[in-house]
């Protein structure tokens, strides 16, 4: 695939204008507010000093947002794939929708519905991810769609309905943070995932609280902690057993808590004391001191919190690991109490949103089950259809996936690439490759749309308007800024003409104000109530919380702090045991690999790579060693290293470091071609959340010879 041009470098960032659009920044989960304003080199950022959750402060990706607007390095027009040349080629927007709706209803009437796929994605707004769910399950009548922030939060969300019967990702909001007195950050490097919200850990110093970073790498967020635990990737589940078993023998627990506001708790104890200390230092490789050091400093504080993110979560026991650092918390009270708890730090820009109304495989709007007989009932009644017509759960991202070309035959994909993002990626594009029928709509030519049969040009953040729930559970406003170019249209434009063609004329309107009214109705009554939630309100309160039941409801910025969302009120502690990755070193593959994020690259990079500043400060994959790694390697700084893993081989040059443990190295996700990281990683799913084991495999590294 020919290169994308890049833009050019965004201007520098404004101050507050009262002729700016207020709206919010399209990358990470915090959803930064910024206002947008016209210029003489197409549009500029303007700080918006007054939003609260980040107060003006942008990251870099924020700040150049705007160069991806650029007609040079988007898609401006739909593209067909002509069976004379092979090649993807302009077409009208009739000729491509018209495509679409014959190759999917094609597959229908020769498979059956359930051949027919829809995969879509956690930056999807609020409007955007509902009303592909009901396409899927109204116009399509396939079970079988689910979305790439399966990737991302889904361990998390399972533990938390397990735990608390409600999952929001924070149930406080993030004012909180600095106001606890100790924080325990796991597998998380918020100084270059999420910039602007380190300064919370820096205000929680500041204002005398302690800060535990859990990290297998000295990161720059673990440069700001008290104390630093380094656990072998794929040991977090012991670790927090280990800390659990030192409070109950320490007499640290909150008796009275756990009485009063929580269920489970002796079946949950006797796991954690099968996990003594020695044993744990054995397993984690974190000394018991620093142990007994993390519970000491956690207990004495007055009140704490747990914050996890992707690092415990993307294992294949990753509902367990989280639900292990959950019953810590209740076991010493710090849950359901002001500023006070566990929260996962949410990832995508619209991760939690993306997960309440309806793309998910198991889900109804509203965070509904799909196998619940009240919810069918209730939404197909907003949706006008027969609850019976409603398919089941289908398969789960990486399933669906890999079901391609085989059981499903055909896709529908809006707002993902796969071909970078997913496990074991070089099998999953083989999948995508070998389908009958692929659809893409997407702002760029992502890594997938060049693989696709057709390629829909759609319209960006600062281009339309739409709601997204950022980690708090804060409903927000996106507001139109300006006017795409020629020839770009809506996600939402996308699905009501493909309906139409599909002989559902009514029923998915293009307005985003009125498909978010009917996600209200469709919500209302559900988990993540929305129904009381209008678009003048979120532009009047700096955004609302849900569950907001009605128009007279303030929202609901801290949850729990009189009951739980369980059936009788209470916390459930969930006895789990750990056990090893599902993937461990041996003597062919002696060395951990573990993923993440750099501080100037979003997610596949199929947007930050199209930026020449975000690209001149992070522009390719590396792979971090220890110097004792590089040393029996014989490798030094800038070689070229092979890691090799079951799955496939990438090359990247070696940058080596103290900061990692020397069993393992890192390498960034964001770059496809040799460098591609997911080409390594381990497919092995969660149980419960069915959330890859990306965090976690074992390789081997060899240096290339050139």
């Amino acid at each position: 695939m020919p290169r994308t041009p890049a833009a050019p470098t965004a201007p520098p960032i404004a101050t507050d204008s009262p002729t700016a659009t207020p709206t919010h920044c399209p990358y990470c989960a915090l959803q930064c507010g910024m206002s947008l304003r016209a210029a003489e080199t197409g549009v500029e950022v303007v700080e918006r000093t007054d939003f609260p959750v980040n107060r003006g402060a942008l990251c870099g990706k924020g700040r150049t947002a705007p160069a991806v607007l650029s007609s040079r390095v988007r898609l401006t027009e739909p593209l067909v794939r002509r069976p004379a040349t092979g090649r993807l080629e302009p077409a009208t927007w009739e000729e491509a929708l018209v495509k679409i709706a014959e190759g999917l209803g094609r597959t229908r009437e020769v498979y059956g519905p359930d051949a027919v796929g829809v995969f879509g994605g956690g930056g999807l707004t609020n409007e955007k991810a509902y009303a592909l769910g009901k396409f899927a399950r109204v116009v399509l009548s396939t079970s079988q769609i689910d979305y790439n922030g399966r990737f991302c939060m889904s361990s998390a969300a399972a533990a938390h309905q397990k735990a608390f019967g409600l999952d929001r990702g924070l149930p406080f909001p993030l004012e909180d943070i600095p106001r606890t007195g100790c924080v325990i950050l796991v597998g998380s490097n918020l100084a270059e995932t999420m910039p602007p919200a380190l300064r919370y850990l820096t205000e929680l110093k500041e204002n005398g609280g302690t800060l535990i970073v859990i990290d297998p790498r000295r990161t720059r967020t673990a440069e700001q902690a008290d104390l630093h635990l380094a656990p072998r990737p794929g040991t977090d589940l012991a670790l927090a057993l280990g800390l659990l078993h030192i409070v109950v023998s320490e007499g640290r627990t909150d008796d009275a808590f756990i009485q009063d506001r929580t269920g489970g708790w002796e079946e949950a104890r006797s796991a954690a004391m099968a996990h003594w200390p020695e044993m744990v230092e054995r397993i984690t490789g974190v000394p018991v001191p620093q142990l007994r050091d993390a519970v000491r400093m956690f207990c004495d504080a007055e009140a704490g919190m747990v914050l996890t993110a992707r690092g415990p979560e993307q294992q294949s026991k990753g509902t367990d690991t989280v639900g292990a650092w959950i019953n810590l918390c209740l076991a010493t009270g710090r849950a359901g109490r002001p500023l006070s708890g566990y929260g996962c730090l949410t990832g995508q820009g619209n991760g939690q949103g993306g997960r309440e109304h309806g793309q998910k495989a198991d889900q109804l709007p509203g965070y509904r089950k799909l196998t619940d007989p009240a919810a069918r009932e209730h939404v197909a009644g907003v949706w006008g259809v027969d609850p019976d017509s409603l398919p089941g759960p289908g398969r789960s991202a990486y399933e669906l996936l890999d079901a391609l070309g085989g059981d499903i035959k055909s896709l529908l994909l809006m707002g993902s690439n796969p071909v970078v993002s997913a496990p074991r990626a070089a099998h999953i594009e083989e999948r995508l490759r070998s389908l009958d029928f692929l659809a893409v709509a997407d702002v760029v030519l992502s890594e997938t749309a060049a693989i696709a049969d057709v390629v829909l040009p759609v319209t960006q953040w600062a281009e339309e308007t739409g709601t997204t729930t950022n980690l708090e559970g804060r409903v927000l406003l996106r507001r139109k800024a300006l006017d795409p170019p020629p020839g770009v249209r809506t996600d939402l434009e996308v699905l009501h003409s493909l309906a139409a063609l599909l002989g559902h004329e009514k029923g998915f309107p293009s307005d985003p104000e009125e498909v978010f009214g009917e996600l209200r109705r469709a919500s209302a009554g559900g988990p993540a109530d929305y129904s009381g939630i209008s678009y003048r309100r979120i532009a009047d309160e700096d955004g609302v919380f849900w569950p907001c039941p009605d128009d007279s409801h303030s929202g609901t910025p801290r949850l729990f702090l009189d009951r739980f969302a369980t059936p009788d009120g209470r916390a459930r502690f969930v006895p789990v045991t750990h056990r090893p990755a599902a993937e461990e070193t041996d003597a062919e593959y002696p060395v951990i690999l573990t993923t993440g994020r750099v501080v100037s690259q979003y997610q596949s990079g199929a947007q930050t790579r199209r930026v020449d500043e975000l690209n001149a400060a992070a522009p390719g994959p590396f792979v971090e060693l220890h110097p004792r790694l590089a040393e029996r390697l014989g490798a030094a700084e800038g070689d070229r290293l092979a890691v090799v893993s079951r799955r496939g081989r990438a090359v990247a040059p070696a940058r080596i470091t103290e900061a990692i443990r020397s069993d393992t190295v890192f390498m960034p996700f964001h770059w496809p071609g040799e460098g591609r990281a997911n080409t390594l990683t381990n497919p092995a799913l969660d149980p419960t959340s069915r959330m890859p084991e990306f965090k976690v495999c074992a390789v081997r590294i060899e240096r290339v010879q050139d």
